[in-house]
This record gives structure tokens, sequence and C-alpha cells, in this order.
């Protein structure tokens, strides 16, 4: 009965591998016909196909050919004519076996269907919330988190606006991330985030509660939103610094307002009036397009539950305890005493973590069995 359901494993995992084969020899040959690569937006999707059907591909091959080392071993133990070969057999064998494991977790979760949205580029917009000057010093700590993690991850960031507070750190940081795969790791950190610990201005010691909201919009490329001319309306102003002191005399400050919605994105970090409103466009234009996929999550009921959801983003997903030196992530009961090394942007295993979670239950939900 074992050998049986064994059996039955290896034959559904190849008989996806070789549906995965067949898409994947017909992507290849799709993006390289002239009328795919003049359709832009076709070519980017199906190029972005590619890639995850050659790293499901890829494992395949591994996979078939470690059931062909395990065969071979089980052919020379069954023999059994030579004992020298037999002992090296069942070292292969057991090595084969455990290798074989491993492939089969790594494939059942490369075979979950993606979020087609995790590949792109992000928006990251932190705000001060509850907290007064503290929050807007947490703020900026969250900055630095993500900075530093984007870096350790070989990813661009770009500031495209910001509002300084008053006694350090930002009222609102709005950047960018570009890289490879960044709205896959990034999306977990859309929430409140509080922070518990001494301000520097409390006097008597005690510990105060404050917090930052973060939002983490997919960045929107011009296809992926259409934006019309006269729905947006454009202002011009001078640019500011903190206690509103002017710190340039020319109209370089770009706000725009999509009439429609109501939504406004708003640049003054650049000198340039025309990259100011280049970059307020792209801020724009992945509000509009976040929006939309909000829109989305809700009609899906599964989704509409899960870790990262857009939805409530008044949630409180993790809290960073200083006395304690502790980082508590909500969503999934984490807990980790390692506040220092987070703080200063290793939240890679919180990351892993969420994925993990997140990876688990598009398992449970799609109903797979292997």
């Amino acid at each position: 009965m074992i050998k049986f359901a064994i059996l039955k494993k290896k034959q559904q995992m190849l008989g996806r591998l070789q549906i995965i084969k067949q898409r994947f020899d017909e992507v290849s040959d799709l993006i390289i016909q002239p009328d795919i690569i003049s359709d832009q937006k076709r070519y980017i999707r199906l190029n972005k196909e590619y890639k995850d059907l050659k790293n499901i591909f890829d494992k395949g091959e591994a996979y078939k050919i470690v059931l062909s080392r395990i065969d071979e071993a089980k052919e020379i133990i069954d023999d059994g004519s030579d004992k020298d070969m037999v002992e090296m057999a069942q070292l292969q064998l057991e090595e084969a076996t455990e290798k074989l494991g491993k492939l089969e977790e790594e494939i059942k979760f490369l075979l979950i269907p993606k979020d087609p949205e995790d590949a792109k580029n992000v928006i990251v917009e932190i705000r001060a919330g509850t907290g007064g000057d503290e929050a807007s010093i947490f703020a900026g700590d969250l900055y630095r988190m993500y900075t530093k993690y984007c870096s350790d991850k070989g990813w661009k960031t770009e500031i495209e606006d910001v509002s300084e507070g008053t006694s350090g750190g930002f009222k609102e940081i709005i950047f960018s991330v570009s890289g490879a795969d960044v709205y896959g790791d990034m999306k977990f950190e859309s929430g409140v985030h509080r922070v518990q610990r001494v301000p520097q201005t409390e006097t008597q010691g005690r510990v105060h509660t404050s917090a930052a909201t973060v939002m983490v919009l997919p960045e929107a490329e011009e296809f992926d939103v259409e934006l019309k001319t006269s729905d947006i309306r454009v202002d011009y102003f001078c640019s500011s610094g903190p206690g509103g002191q002017s710190v340039n005399t020319t109209y370089s400050a770009v706000r725009l307002t999509h009439i429609p919605t109501g939504l406004v994105a708003q640049c003054q970090d650049q000198k340039s009036q025309h990259k100011n409103k280049d970059k307020a466009m792209k801020v724009l234009r992945s509000r509009l397009y976040e929006q939309e996929l909000e829109k989305k999550l809700a009609e899906d009921s599964a989704k509409r539950n899960s870790l990262v959801s857009s939805g409530d983003r008044s949630a409180k997903i993790r809290t960073y305890n200083y006395p304690q030196g502790r980082v508590t992530e909500h969503r999934i009961g984490l807990t980790l005493y390692d506040l220092s090394n987070i703080i200063n942007g290793d939240i890679h295993k919180i990351v892993e973590e969420l994925k993990l979670a997140e990876n688990a239950e598009k398992l449970k939900e799609s109903g797979e069995v292997f």
C-alpha cells in the first residue's frame, strides 16, 4: 500500500512536470517571434513566465536525474552479486532518496500559482502615526531599516518625496525600490508598525508607544494604468523645508490630483519641475493601480483573508519593543529577540517566515496533493 502511494505520488509529480515542460517549450518559441517582440506588454508578460517556468523546468530535470539514480541503485542492490557495488549502491540510494524529498518540496512550492505582481518594483510610503515627534523619528528608523535591507538584496532605492519631522525623522517619506522580485518580498510590510521605547524627550524614563504606517504599492507600468491628461489637475508651488522655510524660490514642486478619484501625488525632491512631475506621475499611477488591485482582492474571498491583503491598512502587523529587545510579527505569532539587527535592516527571517506562511496557505487553498 505504501509502495503504491509513493508510486502514485511520483507519477503525479512527473505528470505535472511534463505539462510544465510543454508550456516551457511553447513559451520559449513564442518569445523569439517578431510579432511578440513588437508587442511590449505581451513580451514582458511572456518573458516573466519563461523565467518562472525555467526555474521549475530545471528543478524537474534534476528530479528526473535523481529518480534514475534511485532506480539504478535499486537494480544493483536487487542483483546482489557484487558486495562492494551493493554497498556503494546503498549509499547512493540513501543520498538520492534524501535529495528527492528536498526536490519534491521545492517543486511543490514552485508549482503554487504566483502573484503576477510579485516581480514588480514598488513605491513605499511611510507616514508617522500616533506619537508626535517620536512617531516621526520612528518613521525615520523604518526608512533606514528598509534602505539597508534593500541594499543587502542588491535593490536600488530612490526618494520620491519627503516631509521631514521637526525633531528628526519624517512626517512622511515616499521612495521607490527597483530590482528583482521586489514586491514579492516587500508586500508583507504594509500595515501599522508599532514601537515601544523611552523617547529622547522623556525625562521620567517612561516607555511610550508610537506608530508609523507603511504602504507598499506595486509600481505600475505605463500600460498598466491609462491616465488621461484631462483627468489630472497639475499645481506648481515652491518647495519648502522643515517649519515651512522656503528652500526653493522657483515653482519646481509639483502636485497632481486625479480628478475622478481624488487621489493626490506630489514631489518636491528635485530642483527640476519636469523631474518632479515625472516622479509624482509615477506615484499617482501606482496608487491608482493599487486601488484597482484592492478591488480585485475584495472580490476574492480567499485572498481577502490572506496575510498580505492590503484591504485593512489600519491593522497592527509588527511591534518593536526596545526595553526587551523584542520584535513581534503579529500575523504569524513570530517573536524574535534580535531588535538591534532587525532595525538595522536584517528583516530577512521575518520576510521568509511570512512567505512560508503564505505559501502554506496557498497550498492548502489549491488542494494540491503530491
